[in-house]
């Protein structure tokens, strides 16, 4: 994930390296581990001609393993943040010498113990070293499988007590490596959704940061409880629960699975692009977030992605071919993981995902950010006039407050307009745009010819509705989970199990007629159909569709800036305002015994 630019010269944050993983420069060493562990043989073995060689080589051996394994994993840094070709060597390199240095200190642990006075807590590192590696690996490639590698060596660390006599050690950099591998370790399973996991993480780190606050006299004792805040509020952020019987709560993944999109049905006519690669970008004030994902981010990334498999039965290691006899499967396409970027780098991100776009591919682009609004009035409407969403800006580097008292006539510079997409929409581009000012990007114009949609959320919701800003987008939540968004709209915040499986199943014949809507309709824009050959793309229009209808059939969503709108516009009296479509959301307003919300009569309403 790649954050945004900060105060000049004030380095990164050690709370945003402890989480994200990020390499950290280590102090320049004088001596190498070997030479310290060979005089730790001659003061632990006696003479040095009592030590048999084999023993000898043996320590010899591991101790330059180690120090290769580290000048590989603290080299990952200097690895360009994009481009997906050139880092791929380097990671196939890092992970083989992990992988001896793991199978070497098994097989030789006795003589480690008796010879170099290996620590548990040692083998932890190693473990937790691989662990980071899968989980980069999983940001290179967005192949959730290696979520689940990670996982299994984070708990397996956990299992074997790893970690356990770092407490009884005075040396308080020991401890932080324990806390920052259960803030590492709850990324990951949040990531794959589970949740029972976490809670029970965050009591033990909770602990940990408590033990540790009171035996070291530390300045980060903040930043820690920062991180249980954090995380506490991000697990709380799904505004409905659902539960079994004993009234436990479900956990319910959002990415898709083998029957999550709608299928195509023999006739439809769609175009044949696929979704290759996506920049999910997060800049909203004051949104809950964990390790620099936010909860929109989090949750469209997750739409982006399909169900994790189990690695073991696909690969050996990252970087292998997988043999031709097993079963193809589509790969979820690339992402770009941006939280408050400027513009600069969001711009460089873009140009580097555009430029290694295959054919016949899509990018796509998602924007959850602060609106920002022009300034003055403007004679004209071109595509800089309506201003955009924020990026990141580092206010030191601008001549006193010149970003607020500019003149009128100059342009928002912290902010990405629709103009500055224009290069870009020469291959097909899809957009998605979450903002108080999302309709900015409605004033689109299409240069190239080329497939183009733009999704864009309401820009305010009824004051009636309960606010959950900081707690995610409704507009996102409908697109990563439109059941839970349609709970809430309703007034629900709990459901039984049974209950919600029947709705789910319903909700999927209405994506399925949604989607026969959109491809049988005879005034749709074609750039739709174009994309709607791509599962991804798929879901996400009939998502959009489901969005739009609920909000204008719901009594309290009354005012235009209320709806999500579209560009192209999709024919409303086809889709979002179709009355088979609208008897369809009754039905399952029924189902949940909330029909009393929605008014019966929709089309006469207007």
């Amino acid at each position: 994930m790649v954050r945004g630019a900060r105060q000049p010269q004030q380095p990164r944050s050690r709370l945003a390296s402890r989480l994200t993983g990020t390499v950290e420069k280590p102090p320049r060493k004088r001596k190498s581990r070997t030479e310290f562990a060979l005089k730790e043989i001659m003061s632990s073995g006696g003479a040095e001609d009592d030590i048999p060689q084999g023993e000898r080589k043996t320590v010899t051996d591991f101790c330059y393993l180690l120090d290769k394994s580290k000048q590989l994993f603290n080299g990952l840094r200097d690895l360009p943040q994009y481009g997906q070709k050139q880092w791929q060597s380097y990671f196939g390199r890092t992970f083989d010498v992990y992988t001896k240095l793991w199978k070497f200190q098994q097989q030789h642990r006795q003589v480690l113990d008796n010879r170099y006075g290996l620590k548990r807590w040692q083998i932890g590192e190693i473990a937790s070293k691989i662990g980071q590696l899968y989980y980069h690996y999983y940001l290179r490639t967005s192949e959730t499988s290696y979520l689940n590698e990670a996982f299994s060596f984070y708990s397996a660390i956990r299992q074997r007590s790893y970690y356990s006599q770092v407490n009884k050690e005075d040396r308080p950099e020991l401890v932080v490596k324990k806390l920052r591998y259960y803030a590492r370790f709850i990324v990951v399973c949040l990531l794959l959704n589970k949740m029972d996991v976490v809670k029970d993480l965050v009591k033990e780190l909770s602990d940990e940061i408590e033990d540790y606050t009171h035996r070291f006299n530390t300045e980060d004792q903040v930043e820690w409880n920062l991180v249980l805040q954090e995380v506490a509020a991000f697990i709380e952020a799904d505004p409905v629960m659902v539960l079994n019987d004993d009234n436990t709560i479900v956990i319910t993944s959002n990415r898709l699975a083998e029957t999550g999109a709608p299928l195509l049905e023999q006739g439809m006519i769609v175009g044949q692009l696929s979704l290759a690669d996506a920049l999910i970008i997060g800049n909203c004030n004051n949104q809950v977030k964990f390790s620099e994902l936010t909860v929109d981010m989090f949750r469209m990334l997750q739409a982006l992605e399909r169900e994790p498999m189990n690695l073991a039965s696909q690969m050996n290691k990252p970087g292998m071919q997988e043999s031709a006899d097993k079963p193809t499967r589509r790969e979820n396409p690339h992402k770009y993981l941006l939280y408050k970027p400027t513009f600069s780098q969001l711009y460089t991100f873009l140009a580097a995902s555009f430029k290694e776009l295959p054919a016949n591919s899509v990018l796509l682009i998602y924007l959850s950010a602060t609106g920002v609004f022009p300034t003055g009035r403007s004679d004209s409407e071109g595509p800089y006039d309506f201003g955009g969403v924020l990026t990141n800006s580092n206010r030191d580097i601008i001549n006193g407050d010149a970003i607020h008292k500019r003149n009128q006539s100059h342009k928002e510079m912290h902010c990405l307009h629709p103009g500055d997409l224009y290069p870009f929409t020469r291959k097909p581009l899809f957009i998605i745009v979450d903002s108080s000012n999302s309709v900015a990007y409605k004033n689109f114009t299409n240069l190239f010819g080329q497939p183009l949609v733009c999704l864009l959320s309401p820009t305010a919701y009824p004051k009636a509705l309960q606010d959950q800003s900081q707690r995610g987008s409704l507009f996102t939540l409908f697109l990563n989970n439109p059941l839970m968004a349609f709970l809430f709209v309703s007034g629900l915040s709990s459901m039984r199990r049974g209950l919600w499986e029947k709705c789910q199943e319903y909700l999927r014949k209405i994506n399925r007629d949604i989607a026969q809507l959109l491809t049988h309709s005879r005034s749709i824009d074609q750039a739709f159909l174009q994309f709607f050959g791509d599962e991804f793309l798929r879901l996400l229009l009939t998502r959009f569709v489901f969005c739009s209808a609920t909000m204008r059939m719901h009594k309290i969503f009354r005012e235009t800036r209320n709806y999500p709108e579209s560009y192209p516009q999709l024919p409303r009296d086809e889709t979002v305002e179709n009355p088979h479509l609208q008897k369809h959301i009754l039905e399952l307003a029924s189902i949940l015994d909330v029909r009393n919300v929605f008014f019966e009569n929709t089309i006469d309403d207007y």
